[in-house]
């Protein structure tokens, strides 16, 4: 009986102690909103300018495209000159700039394992980071991401935004119910894991490259 009243006494202290703690940091440390951008420095140049040399410098390839007609020069350039056949395309916006450029592709899912690249649209592109925003609720979903050894991305200057937090608000504002999957994605896929040595294309694409279309 004393053992089980003792047992008692110390429980009953331990949840004092807890709700006196957090009682505590409640007060010590009132809601802060936390503003990022005092921290960052001010943009020195156009999103555009941004974007191509942050995505430079993470191994990323970009090619800017002042109009339709030079995108689709574009594209006919590099598939004549990399000779891939096995291309993916499953986004009906993105479809017809490669219908255009005369490139033969499958949007057949169950035939990804055998794919050389991969073309799809994407959600946002990320100025400060020269990152390519990308989400389930596209056309491609979510697999192809990760498995295409090479990803080409075709993406409008209306979808450059300068921060990582002003994509976020905008995919809020683009749909209803947030997609399940939503994915950055900075330069081609790499890792140091094994003895510090830098490896490309070890979990997804070896290449990455960005044609951004001007819609000016």
């Amino acid at each position: 009986m004393e053992e089980r009243d003792s047992r008692k006494i110390i429980l009953d202290k331990i949840r004092a102690a807890k709700i006196s703690q957090e009682e505590r940091i409640k007060t010590s440390f009132p809601k802060h909103q936390h503003d990022s951008s005092k921290y960052l420095p001010e943009p020195d140049d156009l999103p555009e300018v941004m974007f191509a040399r942050n995505l430079n410098q993470v191994k990323g390839k970009f090619v800017y495209c002042p109009n339709q007609k030079e995108l689709i020069l574009a594209l006919r350039i590099l598939f004549h000159e990399e000779k891939w056949e096995r291309i993916y395309c499953g986004e009906p916006s993105i479809m017809e700039y490669v219908k255009r450029a005369g490139l033969p592709f499958f949007q057949d899912t169950g035939q990804i394992p055998a794919v050389e690249a991969a073309i799809t649209g994407c959600e946002f592109l990320v100025a400060r980071t020269g990152s390519v925003m990308v989400s389930s609720a596209q056309g491609s979903g979510r697999r192809i991401f990760g498995y295409a050894p090479v990803h080409i991305v075709i993406a409008r200057t209306s979808q450059l935004v300068m921060e990582i937090r002003d994509a976020l608000s905008a995919i809020k504002g683009k749909y209803q119910e947030i997609p399940s999957q939503i994915s950055l994605i900075s330069g081609p896929s790499r890792t140091a894991d094994i003895e510090k040595t830098l490896v490309m294309g070890v979990h997804g694409p070896h290449d990455l490259y960005v044609f951004l279309l001007n819609e000016n």
